[in-house]
C-alpha cells in the first residue's frame, strides 16, 4: 500500500460484505448477499432495482433500525454494525434522519410538534432552523393543523422537516414520493434535495423511478441482493 492510500480519508459511509437473511414459509431468504457501498460527506446514491432486491433492507440496516447477519457499516469512522441497541438508538436520534414513504407522522401531535419531535428527544432542538425549515417547507401556516387535515404532499414536508430538524450527518428516505402524484413528488424531492445541499449531510434515497433517481448525484442498481451498477446514469426513457 502506498503512502498516499494510508493518507486518503475514509468515505463517510462504508458498507462492508452486508448479509441479511430473513425466515420465510419455504426457509431462509437471503435478501443481501455481501453488499459493498461507500458514500462521501455530503454526496448522495439512489437505490435501485426490482422490488425484493435489497433495497429497503440496506436502508433500514443503515440506519440502525435493523441488524446485518454479517459484514460491516461504518458511520465517519465508527463501527455502527457492532455497537449495542443502546448505542445504535442514540447514533438514530442524533446522526440520522429517516422520511418513510407512509410518512409516519404521530396523528395525535400537530404539524409544530410533530416538526419538533425527533429533535425534542435527542435534544437537539434549534429553534432558529426550524422556524427556517418551517417556512422553507411552506408549512407555516400549517402549523396548528394535524396530520389528518393535511394533504399527502403537505404530509410529506412535514416529514422531510421533522428528519433535518436535528441537523442530520445522512438523511435516508424509503420512496419518498411513492405516495404523491408525479408533481407534488417532484416538488417535493426537489425541495429535499435543495436542504441537503445546504445542510451539508449525506443523502441516500430508495426509488423504484429512474427519472427521480438522475437527481441524485449517483445511481445504484441492487439485483438478487447484490450490487451490480454503481455509479451515475440518466433516468431511463418511460419510466416514472
Amino acid at each position: 500500500m502506498t503512502p498516499s492510500a494510508l493518507s486518503s480519508p475514509q468515505p463517510f459511509l462504508r458498507v462492508v460484505g452486508l448479509r441479511k437473511t430473513y425466515p420465510s414459509p419455504q426457509g431462509a431468504l437471503e435478501i443481501l448477499k455481501g453488499v459493498e457501498l461507500t458514500l462521501e460527506a455530503g454526496a448522495s446514491v439512489a437505490l435501485m432495482g426490482e422490488s425484493g432486491s435489497g433495497k429497503s433492507t440496506l436502508l433500514h440496516l443503515v440506519g440502525c433500525l435493523d441488524r446485518p447477519d454479517s459484514g460491516e457499516i461504518w458511520l465517519d469512522g465508527t463501527l455502527v454494525s457492532a455497537l449495542p441497541e443502546t448505542e445504535q438508538a442514540t447514533v438514530r436520534q442524533r446522526a440520522i434522519g429517516v422520511v418513510f414513504q407512509q410518512f409516519n407522522l404521530i396523528p395525535s401531535l400537530d404539524v409544530r410538534d410533530n416538526l419538533a419531535f425527533q429533535a425534542r428527544i435527542s435534544d437537539r432542538l434549534e429553534a432558529s432552523w426550524l422556524d427556517e425549515l418551517t417556512e422553507r417547507l411552506g408549512l407555516s401556516s400549517l402549523l396548528s393543523r394535524y396530520p389528518e387535515q393535511l394533504s399527502g404532499g403537505q404530509q410529506q414536508r412535514v416529514a422531510i422537516g421533522r428528519a433535518l430538524a436535528v441537523r442530520p450527518r445522512l438523511l435516508l428516505a424509503d420512496e419518498p414520493t411513492g405516495n404523491l402524484d408525479e408533481a407534488t413528488g417532484d416538488a417535493v424531492l426537489n425541495l429535499a434535495l435543495e436542504l441537503v445541499a445546504e445542510t451539508g449531510c449525506s443523502f441516500m434515497m430508495v426509488t423504484h423511478s429512474a427519472r427521480l433517481a438522475a437527481k441524485l448525484g449517483r445511481q445504484a442498481l441492487l439485483s438478487s441482493g447484490t450490487i451490480v451498477e454503481d455509479g451515475v446514469w440518466p433516468g431511463r426513457r418511460g419510466e416514472r
